[in-house]
């Protein structure tokens, strides 16, 4: 609003996360003009919410107009409308919010909104906001775009989840009060998503909450994922197919496992929707130590996607789950290993803060070799990578108390440790991390081989 020159904004980030709120809640009553797209709307229903929505802006209430004929008309009359205010001193403020639903294959909006902002907002005191879910197409068709919006947006925002600490304030300025614990399951169930979080009450534990969010018939959680998916993507049943294949498969698969698991026909229909999905926020794809960018693993690191095919999918839809008994079985002590294993991943930064390193340029990622008749296999929660001439070893262990060190598991970090030194062939000094919740007890076992002990506080 304070820049002297006309701003075009692109604010990107997937379903649920809190773009519109952003907007509407910074421009408040400066907004000259704003319309929502329609989900799924034709192109005459489309043109219609324009003429409604300019009318509201107009402060008009008489019989609808004549619906203009396209978009290039469309976008005409906006630009009268906004000459007609007068004032070129005085900012004007356009919003378009999920411009992807409005700008379809034949829809020729593109064409419409090139010509406004080419002919009229790239001369005047304006800022326009655009502002889409289906993060890929705004990224392929408004930033990186080929035509008449080459070079055209002026600043992006890409409006990620909360992270833990923000999770934790949000809730504070909620009156809602958790211990950090409680914080980390609800997170690892739903992420920093704020619309789920929105759900949660005070007054209950985690455990009840994720019940009713998750699990009760009317809970939000119980049906999102159908609406996540179907909301960003065409076709979306192929995306929701390689999501599912990466989610049996913790630690990554290369594409061609992934091909392979999902039975897709390989091509470029797939490199397409890893790209998608990764741009979206649901993947990650890391490429291992002393790997090439062809060996890279693919990773389902969306915290609400994992949950939900892991204990919401295959429950009958008129039935209630149980968290209370599903969490303390087995598979849960295992799934909340992994999902503690992918908060870390995604508060990594937090990580090096506490180690020190903050300012050390690094990479990090998962390791993993498989066991052949010649060597023993290794599995690493989390490496990091570091320009000071030095690795963390990081194992993660996700317990509900302080994490004491057996004989057993501490001849299992050295193994780890050494047959990682020979596969990698590094000449680097390595430092045994452990990353717990409630921090780790010291004990005989891990005198002389823990270099550093974090527990979930370090996150936040």
């Amino acid at each position: 609003m304070a820049s002297k020159k006309p701003e075009l904004i692109a604010v990107i980030g997937r379903r649920r996360v809190g773009k519109t709120y952003l907007i509407r809640s910074f421009f408040k009553d400066r907004m000259n003009f704003e319309m929502v797209g329609l989900k799924d709307g034709n192109l005459e229903q489309q043109l219609r919410n324009f003429t409604y929505s300019l009318k509201e802006a107009k402060r008009q209430f008489d019989p609808i107009e004549t619906i203009p004929k396209d978009w290039l008309a469309a976008f005409h009359e906006l630009k009268l409308y906004l000459e007609a205010l007068g004032e070129p001193e005085k900012k004007k403020v356009v919003f378009i919010d999920e411009l992807p639903w409005v700008a379809t294959a034949k829809s020729d909006f593109l064409t419409g909104f090139s010509y406004f902002w080419n002919s009229f907002a790239s001369r005047s005191n304006i800022v326009v906001v655009i502002c889409g879910s289906a993060t890929a197409w705004m990224i392929k068709k408004i930033i990186n775009d080929k035509g008449g919006l080459h070079n055209r947006v002026t600043r992006k925002i890409s409006l990620q989840p909360f992270s833990l600490s923000e999770t934790e304030a949000y809730f504070e300025y909620r009156n809602i009060t958790f211990d950090r614990y409680q914080l980390l399951q609800l997170y690892m169930t739903m992420g920093g998503i704020p619309h789920y979080l929105d759900q949660v009450e005070g007054g209950k534990t985690a455990v009840q909450n994720i019940d009713e969010i998750c699990f009760d018939p009317q809970g939000l959680l119980r049906t999102e994922f159908d609406n996540l998916y179907s909301s960003l993507f065409v076709r979306p049943e192929r995306y929701e197919l390689i999501v599912e294949t990466l989610a049996s498969a913790w630690k990554g698969l290369s594409r061609t496992q992934l091909v392979a698991k999902s039975k897709l026909k390989d091509g470029g229909g797939i490199s397409t929707i890893l790209k998608e999905l990764e741009q979206s926020g649901f993947i990650t794809t890391y490429v291992p130590l002393n790997k090439k960018k062809k060996d890279a693993l693919f990773r389902l690191t969306d915290n609400y996607s994992l949950f939900y095919l892991k204990y919401i999918k295959n429950l009958p839809a008129n039935e209630s789950g149980n968290w209370q008994q599903l969490s303390q079985t087995q598979s849960w002590k295992s799934w909340s290993g992994y999902a503690y294993e992918n908060i870390c991943l995604q508060h990594v930064d937090k990580i090096k803060t506490a180690l020190g390193i903050a300012g050390v340029h690094t990479r990090h990622f998962s390791f993993f070799s498989k066991p052949t008749d010649e060597k023993e296999g290794v599995q690493i929660d989390l490496l990091i990578d570091r320009a000071d001439n030095a690795i963390s070893i990081c194992e993660v262990k996700f317990y509900n108390d302080e994490f004491s060190l057996t004989k057993e598991v501490a001849g299992q970090l050295r193994r780890k440790r050494s047959i990682f030194r020979q596969l990698s062939k590094t000449k680097k000094q390595l430092f045994l991390v452990v990353v717990t919740t409630f921090g780790l007890r010291h004990n005989k076992h891990s005198l002389g081989l823990i270099d550093n002990s974090l527990g979930m506080d370090d996150l936040f």
